[in-house]
């Protein structure tokens, strides 16, 4: 009850600070048969979640500095060549008042266009390090697995209402420029917006107060901020506990909204194929289209050979976490954290596709994906 109150009253702050409330007048949630309709038209999605080996983060991406579309060029043109019609692309929104920003987001949809490749971008993202910081950033941590990654909002931003403003500039300015273009397949409004780093970053992560109550409660707006731009592409947040979000009496409030204010489905699932399998079983019940927008984690039992072919045969779409081996590492698996491969590299990759050069990891799982994707 504690909880409930804390989301309560700080939506209300909220709601005041950014001059929104969910009752606002704003474009509707898109109904089953809208959403059922969007989806008929789309091909059988196929992708990963992207970032060019040149950039550790989100931030390095898009700086005007370190933005490299050559790469992102030859990089997207692999993907095309294996059969790829889509990516998933984290934006931050530090970089909503960086000069030139929307006019790299409109080149990048210009590459992507050219390969054929329609991606969904997300906005917001609890996951990593907490306090993202614009400029150069650091470089890699030798053999640990996204070890450069930065939440949006972070820490200082979350904590602070007086910044909110500036969140919903950032999200009406972004949807609302790309509103109406059909180069962009969606918007993921937040990823893994229940994300707790205190494993990885306790000093910073335990001193956000009430970070689950601020993000939950910051949550619904964030879709509201969208819907009032009036966006054709469809919003999206993922589920990402499988426990949490296909047993009723284990969801939390943060789970509820996401099922609640997405036009698709959208889940992650880094689990055996029974499980992934079981999980589009449940949410096929919300009667929308469901995308797995993360998967493909190979020591632990998701891989290309065992998820693909039933996301065919299901019409889920597939997007894989990693593309090309780059400074994310995150070929690295999670628990490198703990124990880095300074020394040794992993018995298996954990992510990617690609080695940096272009070459597949493995080439059995290029040619799956070609054959799975392949117009009869």
């Amino acid at each position: 009850m504690k909880k409930l109150n804390q989301i309560f009253l700080l939506s209300i702050l909220i709601a005041t600070v950014v001059g929104a409330c969910p009752a606002s007048a704003q474009s509707a949630r898109w109904s089953e048969q809208k959403a059922n309709q969007w989806y008929a038209h789309q091909p059988w999605l196929v992708g990963s979640n992207y970032i060019p080996k040149s950039a550790i983060n989100q931030l390095e991406m898009w700086q005007a500095a370190t933005f490299d579309p050559v790469e992102i060029d030859k990089e997207l043109g692999w993907a095309e060549a294996m059969g790829m019609n889509t990516m998933r692309v984290f934006l931050h929104d530090l970089l909503w008042q960086q000069e030139g920003f929307r006019t790299r987001i409109d080149q990048f949809l210009t590459i992507a266009a050219r390969h054929h490749i329609r991606p969904l971008f997300v906005l917001f993202d609890s996951c990593w390090d907490p306090l993202p910081r614009v400029g150069r950033q650091h470089d890699p941590v030798p053999g640990v697995h996204n070890s450069g990654w930065v939440q949006s909002p972070g820490a200082n931003a979350l904590v602070d209402p007086g910044q909110y403003p500036r969140l919903k500039e950032y999200v009406q300015g972004v949807v609302g420029a790309f509103a109406k273009d059909n180069r962009i397949l969606g918007w993921d409004i937040w990823n893994e917006p229940g994300s707790d780093q205190t494993g990885n970053y306790p000093k910073t992560e335990l001193n956000i107060k009430d970070k689950l109550a601020r993000v939950t409660a910051l949550l619904p707006q964030a879709f509201a901020w969208a819907r009032e731009v009036n966006p054709t592409q469809p919003l999206t947040s993922g589920v990402y506990d499988v426990d949490t979000a296909t047993d009723e009496s284990k969801q939390d409030e943060m789970t509820r909204i996401q099922l609640r204010e997405s036009d698709i489905i959208t889940f992650h699932n880094y689990s055996w194929p029974e499980d992934f399998k079981s999980e589009i079983a449940w949410l096929r019940r919300f009667h929308r289209p469901v995308i797995c927008t993360e998967y493909m984690a190979r020591s632990v039992g998701s891989t290309f050979d065992t998820i693909l072919p039933i996301a065919k045969r299901e019409r889920v779409g597939a997007i894989n976490w990693g593309f090309v081996a780059g400074k994310t590492q995150t070929y690295y698996p999670w628990e490198s954290w703990d124990h880095p491969y300074v020394r040794e590299q992993p018995p298996v990759w954990f992510h990617e596709v690609l080695h940096s050069d272009g070459k597949p990891y493995r080439q059995a799982e290029v040619d799956l994906i070609k054959r799975l994707t392949s117009k009869p």
